[in-house]
């Protein structure tokens, strides 16, 4: 390994990725540290231990920015959830639909759409944040002015990261956005244990929970590891074609179905959507509707646990449609004279696929469910209070790990080097 290790930096060019991800990286936590002005800080920490998983884990996805109140409080979310959005218009507008089929020109129209809408969602998100800090006193000076500057200054930050992400895409090594993601939960990595420490000396905890959460941890990695690798391979032979002179066809290969076809994203996006009513009842803190609506909607509940885990399914089985179309695939086949053994080709290898892609997807639908739910029941067996290193955390520090791995791997067996994956 370590000899492998040594072999990515021999390599210029992918030495250069490296540290220039690295470096960003560096910029990331310092910005995580820069706080954003008139907030009480002490009223700040209070809120994010009295407010449950929610807010614990926003200040997970930021690395901390959130407790601190940072300029990067608010993380890249907004950017995702841009992104996101675009990608369902996509399918329901033509326009959107026709650029995003014009190759490149067309991908930089919709890239500069999201940057449009994460700038407009950062800031509705930013004065949601703004009225909430009001209603739990943590603001030093309110009024207009206040709120103006707390949206501004977040927006602000997210932009920034927003621009950050796309450095370290182009740039450096891996996925930016993704990787800005891993650095914050990876960063509030040592704070949770130095937590968990604290409550074994100071006896609110017991060995046998910590035992029980490092159980749970080695368990829920190793099978997001074997759901992300997971595919179900459905095997395809092509006929022989003779061009000319030329023997074209003739050899077997297969089309790889990933149980987990649709990634972290529909996670996010469903807490996404919950987080919507909240936010807009923030506005009116002194509302009973409001109150109702914060009350039903808390992190942990009942009705939020529920809903969560069908936003959930629901939107695994939309991206995986919009990312995986079954007939365009059999067109495609049926195109270049390929066929699934036992099948015709057209609409019946059309609706196999569809068929084995509904049953693949349930499995990594439901897996992606339990996974998102994960920390209520851990929170429940082992009573260890303020971790919110759970299920989604892993989820997205795994899946970010395994994909930045690929990409070195693929830049070393390039240069004919040893891969880190024998």
């Amino acid at each position: 390994m370590l000899d492998t290790f040594k072999s990515s930096f021999k390599a210029g060019d992918l030495r250069r990725k490296i540290l220039f991800t690295l470096l960003m990286f560096i910029v990331f936590r310092i910005g995580a540290h820069i706080p954003v002005p008139g907030i009480n800080h002490n009223a700040m920490e209070a809120l994010i231990k009295g407010g449950g998983s929610l807010l614990g884990f926003f200040d997970v996805i930021s690395g901390g920015a959130f407790k601190r109140f940072s300029i990067f409080a608010m993380s890249i979310t907004p950017y995702i959830n841009a992104s996101i959005i675009m990608q369902l218009l996509t399918v329901v507008i033509p326009k959107l639909e026709r650029l995003s089929k014009e190759g490149e020109e067309g991908r930089k129209v919709i890239t500069q759409y999201v940057r449009y809408g994460t700038i407009i969602l950062g800031f509705i998100q930013a004065l949601g944040m703004a009225f909430t800090l009001k209603a739990a006193n943590a603001l030093i000076s309110p009024g207009i002015g206040a709120y103006l500057l707390i949206a501004v200054t977040l927006t602000a930050g997210t932009a920034f990261l927003m621009w950050l992400g796309e450095q370290m895409t182009e740039k450096g090594i891996g996925n930016g956005i993704s990787l800005i993601i891993f650095a914050g939960i990876v960063a509030s990595l040592p704070g949770a244990l130095f937590r968990i420490f604290e409550a074994l000396k100071a006896g609110t905890t017991n060995i046998f929970s910590v035992i029980f959460l490092v159980i749970i941890a080695a368990v829920v990695i190793a099978a997001i590891v074997a759901v992300n690798e997971g595919q179900r391979r459905i095997p395809v032979q092509y006929a022989k074609r003779v061009v000319g002179r030329r023997v074209y066809g003739g050899q077997s290969t297969h089309i790889p179905l990933k149980v987990n076809q649709a990634g972290v994203i529909p996670v996010i996006f469903a807490s996404s959507i919950l987080l919507f009513p909240t936010t807009i009842a923030n506005f009116f803190p002194t509302s009973s509707v409001a109150q109702w609506v914060l009350d039903v909607f808390r992190w942990g509940g009942a009705t939020h646990t529920i809903l969560y885990a069908v936003f959930i399914i629901f939107f695994t089985y939309f991206y995986t449609a919009i990312t995986f179309n079954p007939v365009d695939v059999a067109d495609n086949m049926k195109k270049y004279g390929g066929f699934i053994p036992g099948l015709r080709p057209g609409r019946p290898t059309a609706e196999y696929l569809d068929k084995i892609l509904t049953r693949v997807t349930l499995s990594g639908a439901v897996f992606l469910a339990l996974i998102a739910i994960l920390p209520t029941f851990v929170l429940l067996t082992t009573k260890i209070q303020n971790v919110y290193f759970g299920g989604t955390g892993l989820l997205i520090v795994v899946g970010v790990a395994l994909d930045t791995m690929k990409q070195i791997e693929s830049h070393l067996l390039m240069r004919h080097y040893q891969g880190f994956m024998k």
